[in-house]
């Protein structure tokens, strides 16, 4: 943050407030399609940023790169098959966010002008592209670590659970306490234990070539 001008740090701000509000908005449709009306009674069935973004979790994102929104709830009651639909539940965060970034990168590629910036408009134009895939690759990559409370840890707990509850208990208890812990320590020491930042432009470059665009 201290590196970037006014204009980036605006743009930075718009980038997560929207890709924020999409994985969100992805866990209250795909949990409503399933059968949990929850998230709906609860407001969460919108691309409201305000039904969506808790303002802590943002200004830790913003500041320290990594936070949170508000999580979405589910009833598993609701749900025909829970364990299955949990996990298509945590998935449908992610997966938004990739096929955000994706579309981002169609965009570049279909308006004229973008795919070697001529102006300062489309300069800019380009900027925001770019960055639009790349932070939604990172959230759609940290978010799929298997660590809780995040997505990813939805993958395994219900099999962890039905094998040691126990163990299960404790992996959810302290796994966002070592999640915070590994980020500390890589903002601390600059040792990227989460190689998110790599992973990130491997997917971002791939994307872009994968249109016929040299990089991004």
């Amino acid at each position: 943050m201290l590196n970037l001008s006014p204009s980036e740090i605006i743009q930075l701000i718009i980038i997560i407030v929207i890709s924020l509000t999409v994985h969100e908005f992805a866990h209250s449709l795909v949990a409503i399609r399933l059968g949990d009306d929850t998230p709906r009674r609860q407001g969460r069935l919108t691309l409201n940023p305000l039904a969506h973004i808790d303002l802590i979790g943002f200004i830790m994102l913003v500041i320290a790169g990594f936070g949170w929104a508000k999580p979405v709830q589910i009833n598993p009651a609701n749900l025909k098959k829970p364990r299955r639909d949990e996990i298509l539940i945590s998935v449908a965060g992610p997966a938004s966010n990739l096929v955000f970034a994706m579309v981002a990168v169609l965009i570049v590629w279909a308006v004229p002008g973008t795919r070697v910036p001529v102006s300062p408009g489309f300069l800019a134009f380009r900027s925001f592209m770019d960055g639009l895939a790349a932070i939604n690759v990172s959230l759609a990559i940290f978010n799929m670590i298997p660590i809780p409370p995040l997505d990813g840890s939805h993958l395994i707990t219900p099999f962890l659970g039905t094998m040691n509850t126990a163990l299960a208990a404790t992996y959810f208890r302290y796994g966002s306490i070592a999640l915070l812990a590994i980020i500390v320590i890589q903002n601390f020491t600059r040792f990227e234990i989460l190689p998110i930042s790599r992973m990130t432009d491997a997917i971002v470059l791939w994307m872009f070539r994968l249109v016929g665009i040299a990089g991004g």
